[in-house]
């Protein structure tokens, strides 16, 4: 299929940008990696009159930590945090739900803040973040905010930046000293969307578990907090039998709907074993000194 026809803008400041989308609103779309964007308007699902591309806008690749958070600019390639040993290290769960994202072919063109900013349920990120309990920063002419991740996220490909904001970077909170994160995806096929997905972050005090960060992919019109689930974990040491008690919350915290890639009380068994090994996987990195 071929897209519909647009204009194409490519500003090079985030004023120019600002410009844009009040010059043109519900007309236009922002362009980051475009990996999600161009494959709807291939099929005409989306029809932008403008697209308005942020690759020559500076400042949005940062990739580093300060300020207690890690900050991933809006333009930061899947692969730069599938490759940067900082994140592999110290934001594990991170690493791994990049380097799930379909190939790596697409990794080198997606971007983490398209992927967030596209708020595609099946989309990896989004749960991981749920998870590590990231914060959005969004800029607009009217100055910038912070906006907690459960927040962010409003409904299927739905978020709550407003219509003249950008998404301009991602800040996940410096992990404590023993803590741990882990995302577990199962797909049909290497590269495909999940069946479903979860991603966990456990932080420990000896082997009491003092925070927990549960996000589901794929079983809702969002990504889902195991609200439940976090809260049974608290205060509680990590036993083979309390970790399948989490498990099975966060199964009930799903919304799973019957489709193609199966049917809903499948997906909830899937999601409860998935939740398992992310729990415990996370937990396990967290008892050997979690973020070095």
């Amino acid at each position: 299929m071929i897209p519909d026809k647009f204009t194409y803008l490519a500003p090079t400041s985030l004023p120019e940008v600002w410009q844009a989308l009040q010059q043109h609103p519900a007309e236009a779309k922002i362009l980051a990696g475009g990996q999600s964007l161009i494959p709807l308007m291939k099929f005409r699902l989306a029809t932008p009159a403008y697209v308005i591309d942020l690759r020559k806008v500076s400042g949005l690749d940062t990739l580093d930590e300060r300020d207690g958070a890690l900050v991933i600019g809006a333009m930061v390639r899947e692969s730069a945090l599938e490759n940067s040993a900082l994140v592999r290290r110290r934001y594990t769960g991170a690493y791994e739900a990049s380097s799930v994202v379909a190939d790596p072919l697409v990794r080198n063109f997606a971007t983490v803040g398209g992927n967030l900013a596209h708020a595609d349920p099946a989309n990896d990120h989004p749960a991981m973040m749920v998870a590590l309990r990231a914060q959005v920063m969004a800029q607009g002419p009217g100055g910038q905010r912070m906006i907690g991740i459960d927040d962010f996220l409003v409904d299927m490909m739905e978020t709550s930046l407003r219509p003249d904001e950008v998404l301009t970077a991602i800040h996940i909170p410096t992990p404590a000293p023993r803590a741990g994160s882990a995302y577990v995806k199962f797909e049909r096929k290497v590269g495909d969307y999940a069946i479903a997905a979860v991603g966990a972050q456990i932080t420990l005090d000896s082997d009491i578990c003092t925070q927990a960060g549960i996000g589901l992919t794929n079983v809702g019109p969002k990504a889902i907090r195991a609200t439940h689930a976090e809260a049974f974990l608290v205060g509680k040491r990590m036993t083979v039998e309390n970790v399948q008690e989490a498990a099975r919350l966060a199964a009930e915290a799903a919304q799973p709907a019957s489709d193609l890639r199966g049917p809903e009380a499948y997906k909830r068994k899937v999601v409860r074993t998935l939740a398992v090994r992310a729990i415990r996987s996370a937990a396990d990195r967290a008892f050997v000194g979690g973020a070095q």
